[in-house]
């Protein structure tokens, strides 16, 4: 079967050296143009290593485009993290058309910030759906799922490195042997179960002191690695990476008003919610990089009555 790999980033590049791995009929490799000065990509740079012909068109909507793709004469396209849009006119050249990885249980979690949202949201399962794109947003039919527990620990970063990124490369593999087989199923979603939410970007990711404790580390742990959820000490932004929630047994061990450091230790802070308290323990600074809270406490001085937000 002669597949095109089509991606970016560290994602499409495991799903490619999975590929040769197997010995698969790679014939090409598609990836999205880097910005000025930006670094090759990932996906493309493994591909030059394995000469692999890589595509690097600005759109998908132009029939020279699809002309060239065509004359590739492909089984499969193989769409490992795809940002641009790419047409029916474009998916369909394949002899099996095109099948794509998305981290969520389509119909739910449609849209670019499909892992950030469960865990915000305090959703307890996420998953991976590999689907048969078409010119919708995640709307295609779907060929497999693959589910996960979302535990109360659980960060943006865990979910996806830890179990979204290899079960989707596994998940891959399953479905070309599916396409293969010519078992491979398009199982129609249902409308009245999707869901979509926008972007999570940093206006989401605001960290408002006065919600409740649950509510902010969801909030933290959904953000971090990226957007980053975030505060202001002394009028500048600070993302905070990873904190532990304090609830407080009665009100008094709230101790201090919203936003307040009421403690400062060696390894963290705590600061005052509505009903407990937050310890942080990593931030990063909007002039800085990541570091652990006692680093950043002496960087700036943070000290008790520190008023953050």
């Amino acid at each position: 079967m002669r597949i095109v790999v089509h991606g970016q980033q560290a994602f499409g590049k495991a799903v490619l050296e999975a590929l040769i791995r197997r010995g698969e009929n790679v014939v090409a490799v598609y990836v999205a143009p880097e910005k000025p000065g930006a670094k090759a990509d990932p996906l493309k740079e493994a591909a030059l290593a394995a000469g692999i012909p890589v595509v690097q068109p600005a759109s998908y909507r132009k029939p020279e485009v699809w002309e060239e793709f065509r004359l590739l004469a492909p089984d499969l396209q193989v769409m490992a993290f795809v940002t641009l849009f790419v047409p029916e006119e474009f998916l369909n050249i394949p002899t099996h058309g095109s099948i794509q990885y998305h981290p969520s249980l389509l119909p739910a979690g449609r849209g670019a910030s499909a892992i950030n949202w469960p865990i915000i949201n305090g959703e307890a399962e996420t998953g991976l759906s590999i689907f048969w794109p078409d010119n919708g947003l995640d709307t295609g039919d779907v060929l497999l799922q693959k589910r996960t527990t979302i535990s109360d620990t659980d960060t943006l970063g865990s979910v996806y490195f830890d179990r979204l990124f290899p079960m989707g490369v596994e998940a891959m593999m399953e479905s070309i042997d599916l396409v293969k087989a010519g078992n491979a199923p398009r199982i129609k979603q249902d409308e009245n179960l999707a869901t979509y939410e926008g972007m999570c970007k940093a206006d989401n990711a605001m960290i408002d002191w006065g919600k409740p404790l649950r509510q902010i580390d969801r909030l933290i742990r959904g953000c971090s690695p990226a957007p980053g959820a975030w505060t202001k000490v002394d009028g500048k932004v600070v993302q905070i990476l990873e904190a532990k929630p304090l609830p407080a047994k009665t009100p008094k061990d709230i101790g201090g008003k919203t936003g307040e450091i009421v403690e400062v230790s060696a390894d963290g802070f705590s600061v005052v919610c509505a009903d407990g308290r937050v310890k942080v323990t990593r931030v990063k600074p909007a002039d800085g990089g990541k570091m652990a809270a006692s680093d950043f406490i002496a960087s700036v001085n943070l000290a008790q009555g520190t008023r953050l937000g």
